[in-house]
Parts: structure tokens; C-alpha cells; sequence
């Protein structure tokens, strides 16, 4: 089969890359599903997926079902006869979807498996502390990101590297592993790339062992100052720029406020000696500043210098910017 009917499922930006790609290598794409327009900013004007925006630059057939169990939706699904269903970045499928076409679905997964299996695998990957990870295709079954392996590539997470950039990274890899996975599963044939991985097994009954991806939730956001330097900089680099570590700032007046922290560092010990203005023996959230250009908080067993921030309804601003808008007199701590 050199021409398989492909419905493409996607709906962010990081789905656009392997569907660009699968076009320009010649497959049929009969359809793109994606989600239903939705409101969004200020005047809740009706907003389209990325994968929506490219697939009408193409001329795409477009299907965009509020339910996948809907028979309707099922039954144009049904009357496509895809021999191939392609899903990256959308939702959880019904099994009378994925089971439809001869040749199964895949879906494409940032992460190893089975480590990481879950929602949200590039941020607990780079909060945890990884230094590798990769990309993954696999088989749908009932499960969530449990079913057969087919290829893999591997990827260094960078020291300093957010969860945007390596998402960025990935998404510019993807093309190359979704296109030899649908060749593979038509032909039988290995890719020849040395980059790829060809797995083609199930994976293990008990991944417990491997440390799992859940959705990011408001409490994962929150830093507590109270934890070592190395953790608290890997939740800001896993969570920034979305949705972003914060904490609340309050001043020796008992004023609060809302503060996002995009970027940071563990400083050197040479940086700590800068007017000697650091002292070790403050509590944890423990705010160090000149209020014109550094900004330091204590942590358990050291400082994060804090290098982007945010606050609520402000725009993201570097520490200079942010202290020249922003007075930091008197004593301030973050909680």
C-alpha cells in the first residue's frame, strides 16, 4: 500500500510540523480533525486550532466534533475509510475510532516511554531534573500512552533549557519519525536514519518504575522557597513560559503580589560576594535586591537569582526592567 487514505488529529502548533511534512511526501491526507473553534481573549472572539489554520491553507477536509463517540462523527469517520489515523498533540480516542483503520493509529509522544506517559511530559521531564529524553510513536490501545512502540529518537535535555525551548526542539525533530513510523507501517521497511530507533515491541506490563507525566496543576506552579536551589530552578525552567512557576512577594507592609518567575539561575559563588549583600544565615524566601538590577531569593541550601518575572496583568519584564517599574524597599520576602 504506497498510498494509504491518512486522517491526520492534531490541534496546537506542534502538530502542524509532521502534518506539513506528511503532505509533502506525497500521502493523502483525506481529513484533519481537530477541536471545535472556541472563545478566547477579551472579546471572546471565536479562535481556531493551529492545525485548523494550516489545514484551511491547504484546501484540508475538516472535521471538528464537540464528542468522538458521536455517531455522526463516527459515521463520516467510517464512510473516509482511512487506512491510517495520525494523532499528535489531541485527545484521548474511543476505542471505535482508533480501531477503525487496517493499519491501527499512532500517536507521537514527547518522551521515551514508557517514561512520562501523561499529559504533560516536557515539563515533568525538564521539573524532574532529566537530562535525556526523546520522542516516541506508538500504537493506540485502551490505555494512556501504553500501547507498542514503533520508533524512537533520543534527545539531550540542555542545562539551562524551558520547557518552550525543548518543546520548540521537538517540534522541528517530529517530522522525521512520524513519516518513517507511516512508512513503516506500510511497507515493513526500517527507516535509514541513524537517528531513529526502530522498537517495534510492546511495552512492559508494569511501568510503574517509570516516572509518569500527570497534567500541571496550580499547586505544581507554586514555588516553595524551602526546597534546594537545583529543584526550584528545574520547576521554573519546567514550567516556563506556560503556564509558569510563581510566587507572592510581600513587602514589610504587608502588600502582596502576584509574581511569575520565566527565568533564573543558580548563581556561582563568586556572584554571592557582590557587596557582600548576602546573608547566609536568612530564612528561606528571603528576599536579596539593590532594587536597580539584581534580585536574589533564598532558598534551603542557597540563592536562585531570578533573571524574568511577571506580574499579574504586567508584562513579562527582565529583573532590571522589572526594579526600574517596580520600588523593593525595606524587607521583602517570597512565600
Amino acid at each position: 500500500m504506497e498510498r494509504p487514505r491518512i486522517v491526520y488529529m492534531g490541534t496546537p502548533e506542534f502538530a502542524v510540523s509532521p502534518l506539513k511534512a506528511v503532505i509533502e511526501a506525497g500521502y493523502p491526507i483525506e481529513a484533519v480533525v481537530t477541536v471545535p473553534d472556541k472563545p478566547a481573549g477579551r472579546g471572546q472572539k471565536l479562535t481556531q486550532s493551529a492545525v485548523k489554520i494550516f489545514a484551511l491553507e491547504k484546501g484540508l477536509r475538516i472535521l471538528q466534533p464537540i464528542n468522538l463517540k458521536d455517531p455522526a462523527f463516527i459515521a463520516e469517520l467510517k464512510a473516509i475509510q482511512p487506512d491510517l489515523i495520525i494523532v499528535v498533540a489531541f485527545r484521548i480516542l474511543p476505542r471505535e475510532v482508533f480501531s477503525m483503520p487496517a493499519l491501527g493509529t499512532f500517536n507521537l509522544h514527547a518522551s521515551l516511554l514508557p517514561a512520562y506517559r501523561g499529559a504533560a511530559p516536557i515539563q515533568r521531564a525538564i521539573m524532574n531534573g532529566e537530562t535525556q529524553t526523546g520522542l516516541s510513536t506508538f500504537l493506540l490501545d485502551e490505555g494512556i500512552d501504553t500501547g507498542k512502540i514503533i520508533y524512537q529518537k533520543h534527545l539531550t535535555i540542555g542545562e539551562q533549557e524551558t520547557a518552550g525551548e525543548l518543546h520548540d526542539r521537538m517540534m522541528m525533530e517530529s517530522p522525521e519519525i512520524v513519516l518513517a513510523t507511516i512508512h513503516f507501517l506500510i511497507s515493513g521497511e526500517e527507516s535509514s536514519n541513524a537517528t531513529l530507533i526502530l522498537v517495534n515491541a510492546p511495552q512492559p506490563a508494569d511501568a510503574t518504575i517509570f516516572p509518569p507525566a500527570p497534567k500541571i496543576l496550580k499547586n505544581d506552579c507554586h514555588i516553595h522557597w524551602n526546597e534546594a536551589c537545583r529543584h526550584i530552578f528545574n520547576q521554573i525552567r519546567g514550567l516556563s513560559p506556560y503556564p509558569g512557576a510563581y510566587t507572592e512577594l510581600k513587602s514589610s507592609a504587608k502588600e502582596t503580589f502576584h509574581l511569575k518567575i520565566f527565568k533564573a539561575k543558580i548563581p556561582t559563588s563568586d556572584e554571592f560576594q557582590r557587596g557582600k549583600a548576602f546573608d547566609v544565615l536568612s530564612d528561606p524566601g528571603s528576599v536579596i535586591t539593590d532594587g536597580r538590577s539584581y534580585m536574589y531569593v533564598r532558598t534551603l541550601d542557597g540563592f536562585i537569582q531570578v533573571l524574568e518575572v511577571q506580574l499579574q496583568g504586567k508584562k513579562r519584564l527582565n529583573t532590571e526592567e522589572f526594579l526600574r517599574g517596580f520600588r523593593m524597599e525595606g524587607q521583602w520576602i517570597a512565600l
